[in-house]
C-alpha cells in the first residue's frame, strides 16, 4: 500500500514537490488557496522577469543608433501587461499537465491533528505533511503606511499605468529589479536604502558597482536614509527621510515597499499541533522535519534564502529521506541546501554564490581574489555590453574556489558553471584546465581563472 502526502502551498516547493512524489509512487493532495504556482509564478520571479525583457528591448531601442539602425517607437505598457499574463498562464498550465497524477484541493486549510488537515468541512488524512505556505511581503512599520499608493510588488505588477515618479523603499533584490525595469519605462525612480549599501548581503565591491551603474542610468540612489513617514499632499506622496543627521522628503506617484519578505507564519495554526516557530520561519533540521517528525516544511516558511530553487531542493530533500525510510542521522542525498547561487535580474545583473570577501575576513580566511572584465571580451563588446566583471575568491593555499561574484549581462547564466566546481570542491586550476567555447561570455570567468 502507498504512502499518502499531503502538501500545503502550491509555489515551485509545493507543486514540484508534488508532481515528484506522485511519480514516486505516493498518494499525494495538493492544497492550495491561491493559483498554482504562488508568488513565484503569479506575483514574483515570473512576471518580474517578462517586464525586464521589455526594458532590455527598450534599452536596445534607446541605443539603435550604435547598431547602424534608425528606428522610431513608442511603448505600449498595456501590451506588455498583456504578455506578462499569457507567459504566466502557459506556464500555469504546464504546472496543471504536470499534476495530472496529484489530487488538487483548492481552500483554506489548517491542522486538526499531526496526520490530518482541514480544508472547510473536509478532512485529508496522510501519513506526511509537508508546509509550503511561503512568505508575505514586509511593510516598514512607520505612518502612512497603509496609505493609497504606498504598494506592494504584487500591486505593482498589476497596475496599468506607469508612474511619472516612483519612490522605492528597500535597495534590495526586488527594489532594485523594479527600479531597473521602471527606469527603462521612463519613469523617475528614488530608491531610498536604510543600509549603507545596495544589497545588504551580497559582497560589497559587487554593490557598489551595482549602484555605480544603476546611478548613471538616471536612478537616484539614496542609502543610510531612515524612511519616517509616508504622507498625502497635492502633488502626490511625501516620503520624509533622515539622512546624516539633516531631514528631506521626495515626491512620488507610487511608493513601492520593497523592505523583503517574512514567513507566512499565519498560514497554519502550528501552535494547535506543537509545531515549533520563531519570528525567522518554521524550526526544521537538515531533513525538514519540523519538531513534529512526520510534518515537514520547505521553503519561505523556514526563514532563510527566499528563493524559489531553495525550496524546490528542499521538497527533494524531503522526498529522499521519506525514501531511505527516514533516518535519524546521515546524508540521504549530495545536495548541499548551503550552496545557492543567486541572481539579480538589474541591468546590469548581477550573480553570487559562495563566500563573500566582508565573510572570508570575518572567519579569518586567508584568500586571493581574481578579477576579469567584461570590456576585455570580444563577445560582451560585440554585444554592446562592456560593462561588468567577474570576481573570483580563492582560498590562498589550496585555490580552492569560496566563492564567485559577477556583474554584467548574462551574470545569471555565468554564474552555474563555478556553482558546478564549488559544489565538487573544485579549485581554481580546475577551473583554469576547462576550455571555454570561444567567443563567447563564459570566457570571463576563464580569464579570472587564468
Amino acid at each position: 500500500m502507498s504512502k499518502s502526502i499531503t502538501i500545503i502551498g502550491a509555489g515551485p516547493g509545493g507543486y514540484e514537490t508534488a508532481a515528484a512524489a506522485a511519480e514516486k509512487g505516493f498518494d499525494v493532495t495538493l492544497i492550495t488557496d491561491g493559483p498554482l504556482g504562488g508568488t513565484c509564478l503569479n506575483e514574483g520571479c515570473i512576471p518580474t522577469k517578462c517586464l525586464c525583457r521589455n526594458a532590455e528591448v527598450l534599452e536596445d531601442f534607446a541605443h539603435s543608433e550604435e547598431y547602424g539602425i534608425t528606428a522610431s517607437y513608442s511603448f505600449d505598457f498595456k501590451k506588455a501587461v498583456e504578455r506578462k499574463e499569457a507567459v504566466i498562464s502557459q506556464l500555469r498550465s504546464g504546472i496543471e499537465f504536470l499534476l495530472k497524477k496529484v489530487r488538487i484541493i483548492e481552500g483554506k486549510a489548517s491542522f486538526k491533528d499531526s496526520h490530518t488537515v482541514l480544508v472547510g468541512e473536509e478532512e485529508i488524512e496522510s501519513d506526511y505533511i509537508i508546509i509550503a505556505t511561503g512568505s508575505v511581503s514586509a511593510l516598514l512599520p512607520i505612518p502612512g503606511n497603509d496609505l493609497e499608493g504606498v504598494i506592494t510588488s504584487k500591486e505593482l505588477l498589476s497596475i496599468d499605468v506607469i508612474p511619472r515618479k516612483l519612490c522605492i523603499i528597500g535597495a534590495g533584490v526586488i527594489g532594485l529589479e523594479f527600479a531597473s525595469i521602471f527606469n527603462s519605462f521612463g519613469s523617475e525612480v528614488t530608491v531610498l536604502e536604510y543600509c549603507p549599501n545596495v544589497l545588504p548581503r551580497f559582497d560589497i565591491d559587487l554593490a557598489k558597482r551595482l549602484k555605480q551603474s544603476l546611478s548613471k542610468k538616471g536612478i537616484s540612489i539614496i542609502t543610510s536614509a531612515k524612511v519616517e513617514s509616508i504622507e498625502h499632499s497635492p502633488e502626490g506622496l511625501e516620503v520624509k527621510y533622515q539622512f546624516k543627521d539633516n531631514r528631506f522628503s521626495i515626491l512620488s506617484d507610487k511608493v513601492l515597499m520593497a523592505v523583503g519578505r517574512r514567513p507566512n507564519l499565519k498560514s497554519l495554526n502550528f501552535d494547535e499541533i506543537g509545531i515549533e516557530t520563531t519570528p525567522k520561519g518554521v524550526v526544521v533540521n537538515n531533513y525538514m522535519q519540523t519538531s513534529v517528525p512526520n510534518i515537514y516544511a520547505i521553503g519561505d516558511i523556514t526563514g532563510g534564502m527566499m528563493l524559489a530553487h531553495v525550496a524546490t531542493f528542499q521538497g527533494r530533500r524531503v522526498l529522499n529521506h521519506l525514501t531511505a525510510g527516514c533516518p535519524s542521522e546521515g546524508p540521504v542525498d549530495k545536495i548541499q541546501l548551503d550552496l545557492v547561487p543567486a541572481a539579480v535580474f538589474t541591468s546590469p545583473e548581477v550573480a553570487t554564490i559562495g563566500k563573500t570577501e566582508e565573510e572570508c575576513k570575518a572567519e579569518g580566511v586567508a584568500f586571493k581574489i581574481r578579477k576579469s572584465f567584461y570590456r576585455a571580451n570580444g563577445k560582451a563588446l560585440s554585444m554592446n555590453s562592456p560593462d561588468g566583471y567577474c570576481k573570483i575568491i580563492e582560498e590562498e593555499k589550496s585555490g580552492r574556489i569560496l566563492g564567485c561574484h559577477i556583474i554584467g549581462s548574462h551574470a545569471s547564466d555565468l554564474i552555474q558553471e563555478v556553482t558546478a566546481l564549488i559544489s565538487m570542491d573544485g579549485n581554481i586550476y580546475d577551473l583554469s584546465s576547462i576550455i571555454h567555447a570561444h567567443p563567447t561570455l563564459s570566457e570571463i570567468v576563464l580569464n579570472a581563472a587564468d
